[in-house]
């Protein structure tokens, strides 16, 4: 019998995989035998969303019609409709190479499993992970997350394992543990879709977390704009209550009590940082406190919090069950294991990608996601979001790595890849990005309250062609103001896009304000 299962991700969805799911429904109720029907999330292919999976091939861009034809092709023995297939492990589909050329260890199980159904994680080894550590010490988990050499994923790159013996050394009880999914960087679509697509690894790396640093309450922070996500979650959440995964004495742990709730955020980009994370759970305004003392020592309620974002905690399973040498065997010296990247712009395949550290920044963007399309040249691309920086085509050889990034300008960041092509103003970039987040500052520090206010009205200047020679001076200068005098890491990585620009493409700055010209034909004011 026919397996079907279709990708209902919200990028699935919004491609139209819910028609064609409701049109598979139809057949069955009409006849039950037909097919088994199942759901799915994205598998990180979504530029040829809607996928469905038939059997062991992926079909893409499915719409109901093509369906018919699919299902047509099986039912009346013609075989596989090949020009349809964009992923088979049996023979060379053209969209084979996205798939195998990754390493996934974070999105193992998304696009694989039905996400509502715990009985499908289980089956995947899930909550072994949590069950092998029952007799372990604090102390033994921790050095497992250490030796693995994991570093936070949500953008700061601080030891996930250092973390942990922070907060684990405090005394006061109870602790808390608090997964960050206030997901904020335009473009960024990782944690989204590792919660639509398994909840319950999530959920398992923070009961481990909870264990390790003697934690008796998880709060999963998650902006209100992914009601997919919330939904999958307090489903995985209701199901792991009923058996016994989360509440009193968990996995049969003496003594180990742990649950979890959902806390969703109005989608504030500063609630990504966590005082002012912290504070919005709290029921305060999202802004940001002075370190130290860190949340390890005082954090949800004053009482010792260890906070880490999705990525990092999906990782956790696996990493116990798989070990840590395993895991740290994958990257360079000092960037261990795998980095989900959202890649998306100017780029042939967008979608969500899992690479070893150390691959270079190329190879993800011509090796997998197939280049620049419409025959057009790379111009660059910016690594971090609105706290990141732009990096030239001549630099695309960058590893995957979080110190090299940062030499570059630019940061890892939580993952979000946007490719530009030569057709790409990269002042108007400078000008999007530092519009993103001049509105998302919480005003707290005069420095980047107004400091971004100055830098913004200079920009929008040169873009309307009426910049000044000093204003390139004017903007470096406010830009290490900014960067030095903000209490949080908006404020300080604000300018990263502006300095980096100016850095790698003066030229375009220069053409604005001297030939009141803009070379990629963008600026409206500057076309003539």
């Amino acid at each position: 019998m026919l397996h079907i299962k279709v990708g209902l991700g919200s990028c699935g969805i919004a491609a139209g995989a819910q028609k064609v799911y409701d049109a598979l429904l139809e057949k069955l109720e009409a006849n039950p035998n037909l097919f088994i029907l199942d759901k799915t999330n994205c598998i990180g292919a979504c530029y040829v969303e809607p996928l469905v999976q038939v059997n062991d091939e992926i079909y893409g861009k499915v719409t109901p019609k093509k369906m018919d034809r699919i299902l047509e092709s099986y039912f009346q023995n013609i075989g596989i409709l090949k020009e349809f297939v964009v992923y088979s492990p049996n023979f060379e589909a053209r969209e084979n190479n996205f798939f195998e050329m990754q390493t996934k260890w974070a999105l193992r199980n998304c696009g694989i499993i039905n996400p509502e159904k715990i009985e499908e994680y289980e089956a995947r080894d899930g909550y072994k992970a949590i069950q092998k550590v029952a007799d372990w010490s604090s102390e033994q988990i921790i050095e497992e997350i250490v030796g693995s050499g994991l570093r936070g994923r949500g953008g700061g790159g601080f030891s996930t394992g250092i973390k942990w013996r922070l907060a684990a050394a405090q005394t006061n009880t109870p602790k808390y543990i608090v997964c960050n999914a206030d997901e904020g960087d335009p473009g960024a679509f990782m944690d989204r879709s590792i919660l639509e697509g398994d909840p319950h690894g999530v959920i398992e790396g923070m009961l481990i977390a909870g264990k390790a640093i003697g934690a008796s309450q998880g709060i999963i922070y998650c902006r209100a704009e992914y009601p997919l996500a919330i939904k999958r979650l307090n489903i995985a959440l209701a199901q792991a209550r009923k058996k016994n995964y989360l509440g009193k004495n968990v996995c049969g742990i003496q003594g180990f009590d742990f649950d979890i709730y959902v806390k969703e955020g109005a989608g504030a980009f500063v609630c990504g940082e966590e005082t002012a994370l912290l504070a919005s759970i709290e029921g305060k305004r999202g802004m940001p406190n002075k370190r130290p003392p860190y949340p390890a020592e005082k954090g949800l309620w004053e009482q010792p919090t260890n906070i880490n974002n999705v990525e990092t905690f999906v990782n956790m399973p696996a990493i116990i069950m798989q070990g840590a040498e395993k895991y740290a065997a994958l990257g360079t010296g000092n960037a261990k294991g795998t980095k989900v990247f959202a890649v998306t712009g100017k780029v042939a395949k967008s979608g969500l990608v899992e690479v070893p550290m150390g691959t270079p920044i190329s190879k993800v963007i011509f090796d997998i996601c197939g280049g620049v399309p419409k025959q057009k040249k790379i111009k660059a691309v910016q690594l971090g979001g609105p706290s990141g920086g732009c990096i030239p085509e001549n630099m695309l050889n960058t590893l995957i790595d979080y110190d090299e990034i940062i030499k570059t300008g630019a940061i890892m960041g939580s993952g979000g890849m946007v490719v530009m092509d030569e057709t790409t103003c990269m002042v108007d970039v400078a000008k999007f990005f530092l519009t993103f987040t001049q509105n998302e500052s919480c005003g707290k520090c005069t420095f980047c309250r107004l400091g971004t206010l100055r830098m913004l009205e200079i920009l929008e200047r040169i873009t309307q062609g009426e910049g000044k020679v000093e204003d390139l001076e004017t903007l470096e200068k406010l830009s290490h103001q900014i960067k030095e005098n903000s209490l949080c890491g908006l404020g300080q990585s604000a300018p990263n896009p502006v300095l980096s620009t100016i850095q790698y493409f003066r030229d375009e700055y220069e053409a604005h304000i001297l030939e009141k010209h803009c070379p990629a034909m963008q600026c409206t004011a500057l076309i003539r």
